[in-house]
């Protein structure tokens, strides 16, 4: 049991990442982005080839970042200058990126298990090993990626505060409001878009190293994922403030790995991973209005009784 959940934990903290992005366009921009399933192979492939290669694991996800931030603004460009509708410039992009992360990786998988290989754990890593803990690999992508998130949310806060963060913020919530107010919905549609998918990349750079290899086919279910993290964090936490929304959706993510890692280990067919997932997501959601349903039944019961 102490193995699955520290397999949740740090496979939840590293995919929280990926769900923070995918809350940007979901919840903050009101525009699901199905480009994310392309740009986290961009972001995995681009760090896994230089990586490979003997290049800086830093540097190299710092570019996968960047290509997964370029993704978004493409999604953007087709979405606010070409007039494509939000959906069809995601799927575009997506069916884009794998062609682009192919060329980038010239080939369908790229292994990252030499042991002369180098990756952003590495350091801490032969720290933790040196003092005998046990299970030390888990424990150091844990503390990474603990680090990560907490230093990535810092900054989000902070950039949500600023002038450019309200105002792409007041773009979600009305955008003719923010016409009205002067704000450039456009150029804050593709902002959001560009963040969200340098998410991604980051996250797909840190699970390329930390499972050792990039495959062109990890990308697949990467939105629903990203939304069932989201959906549960939403139905278990039900806060309001900015910064407890990014603590729950971290929370989110970890409780979705501990219920993959649980029905898992009794038996489910890892072939019918995607379709729980959907299922899960599709109760997530019909919840709140399963819950209304029940307390309108409940008021009309206690009003017959009075």
């Amino acid at each position: 049991m102490l193995t699955i959940l520290q397999s949740a934990i740090s496979l939840g903290l590293l995919w929280s990442l990926m769900a923070i992005g995918v809350f940007y366009t979901y919840r903050i921009m009101n525009r699901p982005d199905l480009s994310v399933e392309g740009t986290l192979i961009l972001g995995a492939g681009t760090a896994a080839y230089i990586i490979s290669n003997d290049g800086n694991p830093f540097l190299a996800t710092f570019l996968a970042i960047c290509v997964g931030a370029a993704g978004g603004f493409v999604t953007g460009f087709l979405s606010t200058k070409l007039k494509i509708p939000p959906i069809l410039s995601g799927i575009l992009t997506m069916i884009a990126s794998y062609s682009v992360a192919l060329r980038i990786m010239r080939s369908p998988n790229i292994p990252l298990l030499r042991w002369t290989t180098i990756t952003v754990f590495s350091p801490l890593e032969s720290t933790i090993y040196a003092t005998g803990i046990n299970n030390y690999r888990q424990t150091t992508v844990i503390i990474c990626a603990f680090v990560i998130v907490v230093v990535t949310g810092v900054l989000l806060y902070c950039f949500a505060g600023t002038e450019i963060g309200s105002a792409m913020r007041a773009t979600g919530n009305n955008p003719q409001v923010g016409k009205a107010q002067g704000v450039n919905t456009n150029a804050m549609v593709v902002l959001c878009l560009m963040i969200s998918n340098g998410l991604v990349g980051f996250t797909g750079a840190l699970i390329a190293q930390q499972q050792g290899f990039a495959d062109i086919g990890m990308g697949v279910g990467t939105i629903v994922a990203g939304l069932a993290s989201v959906i549960i964090a939403e139905v278990l936490f039900k806060v309001r403030s900015f910064w407890m929304r990014l603590i729950s959706i971290v929370c989110g993510s970890i409780v979705y790995r501990l219920i993959i890692a649980l029905v898992l280990e009794m038996g489910m067919e890892p072939t019918d991973l995607r379709l729980f997932t959907a299922i899960t997501v599709a109760i997530a959601l019909t919840l709140p209005t399963i819950r209304e349903k029940v307390m309108d039944q409940v008021k009309r019961i206690g009003q017959k009784g009075e």
